[in-house]
């Protein structure tokens, strides 16, 4: 019986890349590529003081990555002429952070060919950008991860939890990904940087139920916030507009999308949905806290980083993410 049983495990590790989140380990490059996180972080340093916003667009580009087909850097595969590809597919149209990969890809492949995958690199450069300001790594950052070779348009609109979804559909999606709702609250805590484009929202600021009324909105939000929306978005059709996700410090890695959240500053449907559930607000009270936050997510974006990894001899190493190896 228990030969049968590794034999089993082995067939699963070596033939089907089998999603198990200890076929992954910090320090996977030792001996191939030992100074690959020196690379990442070197890429990352020189970019974050020109740009801001890196921080919020790779860890939104990996959070991306793993709802579809888990961590394997199948968002990063151009369309071609017969297939549309999952960067092309309306989640991902504002995804950004594209060019940063592939000059990481470009220093790391010149200093070990064919070594490293586009999905550790991915992962890699989330954590040192996020990390960057506090001059350490916020995380350890698990790695053996190999590049997937589909990627399809359609899987993104069916995987990727949307901004409009209630509660009961957010702890759905998370769980067919295998997170808990602990796992949802404290990732959505990521909403703490960056920018939403006002579709992402405005059916909350105009004509919320439907009824074409001028004074038709979410009542949920706080009412100052709101007004301040408005008069920057203007109209629901507005695809254009930005505006920070957290209206204090929306380029600082901290705790306070909790703190505006229990204000009623969430700015997307799927934040407010947090203060429906019981469980979930307790969550929120615990995480205002910045210590119980940073510690909370490590946890949380390791276990998003093990989704569906493909391992062993499943994939492939791209040797440029943007296209499948022929």
């Amino acid at each position: 019986m228990r030969s049968c049983f590794v034999i089993a495990l082995v067939w699963c590790v070596l033939f089907l890349g089998c999603s198990v989140e200890a076929q992954l380990k910090v320090g996977f490059y030792k001996k191939s590529c030992p100074q690959v996180e020196q690379i990442v972080a070197k890429v990352i340093a020189q970019k974050m003081p020109s740009n801001p916003e890196l921080a919020a667009r790779l860890i939104r580009l990996f959070f991306h990555d793993c709802f579809v087909r888990g961590c394997d850097a199948s968002l990063l595969i151009d369309s071609t002429a017969s297939n549309g590809a999952e960067k092309d597919a309306p989640p991902n149209l504002t995804v950004a952070g594209y060019e940063v990969i592939d000059e990481i890809k470009a220093a790391v492949e010149a200093a070990c060919p064919g070594i490293v995958s586009c999905a550790d690199i991915v992962a890699l450069a989330s954590r040192d950008s996020v990390s960057f300001p506090f001059n350490k790594p916020l995380w350890e950052v698990q790695t053996g991860r190999r590049d997937g070779t589909i990627s399809l348009a359609s899987e993104a609109r069916t995987n990727i939890p949307a901004p409009f979804f209630t509660y009961s559909r957010l702890v759905s999606s998370f769980a067919n990904k295998s997170l808990s709702v602990q796992d949802l609250v404290v990732l959505s805590g990521a909403h703490t940087i960056g920018i939403a484009h006002c579709n992402g929202f405005s059916t909350r600021l105009f004509n919320f139920t439907g009824q074409n009324n001028v004074n038709d909105f979410d009542p949920s939000l706080d009412l100052t916030y709101l007004r301040s929306l408005q008069q920057i978005c203007q109209n629901l059709a507005n695809n254009v507009t930005s505006v920070p996700m957290d209206p204090t410090t929306s380029t600082t890695f901290d705790s306070h999308y909790y703190s505006n959240l229990k204000l009623h500053k969430g700015l997307f449907t799927s934040d407010a949905a947090l203060l429906t559930d019981s469980r979930a607000s307790n969550l929120v009270d615990k995480l205002v806290d910045e210590g119980n936050f940073l510690d909370a997510f490590k946890n949380s974006i390791k276990r998003m980083g093990a989704i569906e990894v493909l391992t062993g001899t499943a994939g492939e190493i791209r040797k440029n993410c943007r296209v499948i190896n022929s």
